[in-house]
């Protein structure tokens, strides 16, 4: 069995008030290995933001262990805490986070210049990369002079331009038309192809349907999931859409992460 590259152990939050307490994750357990292209589905309030942003380093659970190759993310010191999301987490945000100040490759390279990255590998690697994404002729442009879909494809380069251990995306085709969107989906299965490991965190089947394997959240637990196998996008778009009809059934109950029909033994 091939050892999990990202392994999430009984993670809990728990949001606290003088008043009440949340609980936004309740027992997530999941592994993710490397060069798998994961998706994790749930409607709003279902957790799933919660939990990408412990993965992102962002916020802190209250229990259980995150493991990036072997690295326990609770571990990492304060002050080591943005060179490591930096230099191992990559990042896709649905509003793509550019700089209107910055051109394009000034956003792209920021990571790099914040790492004091030697120029010569700085440019080597923003050729490479945008010559994969197509994106030569935008670098001299500011963001706010590109369509969604460009200003998309420079965030992709910036989450690319660090060699990341692993790629995080939030709604990355939210903020984009049908044709946009899936253009994107493509890039991120090409990405995936040439070995980059993909977390991606959405509410839509036909982004879902890009992964090798699609996980469901609700209510703080991950409480199904679905693999692709050999079938194609359609089919498993289908598959992925016959599970949410079904979890989202009056007469399905959740119990410790798996969901059954009301009245099964």
């Amino acid at each position: 069995m091939t050892q999990s590259y990202l392994t999430v152990e009984h993670l809990q939050k728990v949001y606290k008030s003088k008043e009440n307490e949340t609980i936004a994750l309740q027992d997530v357990n999941f592994g993710v290995k490397q060069g798998e292209f994961v998706a994790i589905m749930g409607e709003s309030g279902s957790g799933k933001s919660t939990l990408l942003n412990i993965l992102a380093t962002f916020d802190q659970a209250t229990a259980g262990h995150v493991l990036l190759n072997e690295q326990d993310l609770s571990q990492i010191k304060a002050h080591e805490v943005a060179s490591f999301r930096r230099d191992k987490l990559g990042f896709v945000f649905q509003d793509f986070n550019l700089l209107d100040t910055f051109t394009n490759q000034d956003n792209i390279l920021l990571p790099l210049v914040l790492a004091e990255t030697k120029k010569q590998v700085m440019h080597q690697r923003l050729e490479k990369i945008a010559s994969f994404l197509g994106i030569e002729e935008l670098l001299e442009k500011y963001p706010y002079q590109i369509s969604g879909g460009q200003a998309q494809r420079i965030a992709i380069a910036r989450a690319l331009i660090t060699q990341p251990e692993i790629i995080l995306a939030d709604e990355p085709t939210g903020s984009l038309d049908s044709r946009t969107a899936a253009n994107i989906l493509n890039i991120f299965k090409q990405m995936n192809q040439t070995g980059n490991t993909i977390l991606m965190v959405t509410h839509s089947v036909k982004a879902a349907a890009s992964a090798e394997r699609v996980l469901f959240i609700r209510d703080g637990i991950i409480f199904h999931e679905v693999y692709r196998g050999s079938q194609s996008d359609q089919d498993f778009h289908e598959r992925i859409a016959e599970s949410l009809a079904m979890v989202n059934q009056p007469s399905v109950d959740f119990h410790a992460g798996v969901y059954r029909q009301r009245g099964e033994a």
